[in-house]
């Protein structure tokens, strides 16, 4: 067997791979002796069917077939020859195939490509630092109180909070506007579903009212027929209800999942949960400025090979999310190609820190996740030992520790500054970037 490997770009190779006509000869006969050893022909007995026979009727496929799987055998073995790594499967262009000539083809793939980390000085990182008030355990509890609530219809006027049945209808330049009617629409004011103002407008307002208000689209919104432009809203208001918040009580904190006979003993579970979330909404934004940093200081060459592979675990995610019932590559993979290209740089990136600097996963950090995810479940130690008696799961907690360790080694490297910042902005900066 022959190989020579051509560079064609930083990340692209050709190998051309040429093998002897006598060995695709010698396969392709053994082949269709096997064959006319189990063939059923009209007019043979079985095992009986001449080999020319055989060949006439077979012999084409037959060698397309074993051409096939030698191209592939190979490519493997000229691979381990060279040393060379590829990125993905390769693109075969067959040269040469005819019958008693040498088989010549080339095999074109992409390897992984060499990284020349950046300046990682030059990496600036804001990190958010919060703690969880009292104020902030109020609002949640609060919000947890109104997911369960009842509505009951009153008489009065409409406050923040409220729910309210409307009908509108909302004209741009004297004409109604597409997507602006709707009837028995119902709407919580105060909640930011609609544009500023709108909500605030049907403030006040009665059952059976009918009011006009005056509201602007924003400059970002989406149509950019709306954009910017002054719109006027026909509403009636048909209902007002206002929400009734359930009692503080045991039944209440079950509903949660929170076995607590008590409000101290709820709040304190509450903020336990809170404070959880916070240390990984911070640890997230973190993350994702060093990611950012990273991406901009240094210049990654991706193989197609591997963005494609990423597409298709992006495309089966969002099939499960979404309930499983169609096929994963009906969805356009142009949708995922941004994201699975940052998931396949990160992810190279991560490599080579870890690799040039010989980081590793502490063992101690190891057992803290397991007992910190351990700590959210019922029965903790169970989790302990599940997780530590099972060796996938254990190296999926060691992936991310690794990846804590290079968030860590390049934090030690860039520009950090610190920010105060409240619970909310904290977990409202690290779900837009997760957006």
């Amino acid at each position: 067997m022959q190989v020579s490997v051509e560079t064609t770009s930083n990340i692209e190779r050709r190998m051309t791979i040429g093998v002897p006509a006598q060995e695709i000869d010698q396969a392709v006969q053994k082949r269709l002796q096997e064959t006319a050893r189990t063939v059923r022909m009209n007019g043979f007995r079985p095992g009986k069917v001449p080999y020319k026979v055989v060949k006439r009727r077979f012999g084409e496929s037959v060698r397309q077939e074993v051409v096939g799987e030698v191209m592939r055998d190979s490519y493997v073995k000229a691979l381990e020859e060279k040393d060379v790594s590829p990125a993905g499967w390769p693109r075969f262009e067959p040269k040469t195939m005819e019958e008693g000539k040498d088989l010549e083809f080339v095999a074109i793939f992409e390897v992984l490509p060499e990284i020349e980390l950046g300046d990682l000085s030059k990496i600036e990182v804001e990190k958010m630092t919060a703690e969880v008030t009292d104020k902030d355990i109020d609002k949640m509890i609060d919000n947890l109180r109104r997911q369960q609530a009842t509505m009951k219809e009153v008489k009065r006027k409409s406050k923040n909070k409220d729910t309210v049945t409307i009908d509108f209808k909302g004209y741009v330049d004297g004409e109604v506007f597409e997507g602006g009617e709707a009837q028995d629409h119902r709407l919580e004011l105060g909640s930011g579903q609609m544009i500023p103002g709108f909500e605030k407008g049907i403030v006040g307002a009665k059952t059976g009212e009918d009011i006009e208000i005056e509201v602007t689209f924003p400059e970002d919104y989406h149509s950019e027929d709306l954009k910017g432009k002054p719109a006027k809203f026909e509403i009636s208001v048909k209902k007002v209800e206002e929400p009734q918040l359930p009692e503080l009580n045991e039944e209440f904190f079950q509903r949660f999942g929170i076995e607590a006979d008590s409000e101290e003993a709820f709040r304190e579970e509450v903020k336990k949960n809170m404070e959880r979330e916070l240390k990984q909404a911070m640890s997230a934004k973190v993350k994702n400025d060093v990611v950012d940093g990273l991406l901009e200081t240094t210049e990654v060459e991706i193989p197609q090979a591997l963005i494609d592979q990423e597409i298709d675990r992006l495309r089966n995610d969002a099939v499960q999310r979404f309930g499983g019932q169609m096929d994963p590559q009906q969805l356009p993979k142009e949708i995922f190609q941004d994201q699975a290209a940052r998931r396949v740089k990160t992810g190279l990136l991560f490599q080579e820190i870890v690799k040039a600097n010989d980081l590793k996963a502490d063992d101690e950090k190891v057992d803290e996740k397991i007992r910190e995810i351990a700590s959210t479940y019922e029965q903790p130690e169970e989790v302990v030992t599940h997780f530590s008696s099972n060796p996938e799961q254990k190296a999926q907690i060691e992936s991310v520790v690794l990846e804590e360790a290079v968030v860590d080694f390049v934090l030690d490297q860039a520009k950090v500054k610190e920010k105060k910042a409240k619970y909310d902005d904290v977990i409202q900066a690290a779900q837009q970037q997760q957006g």
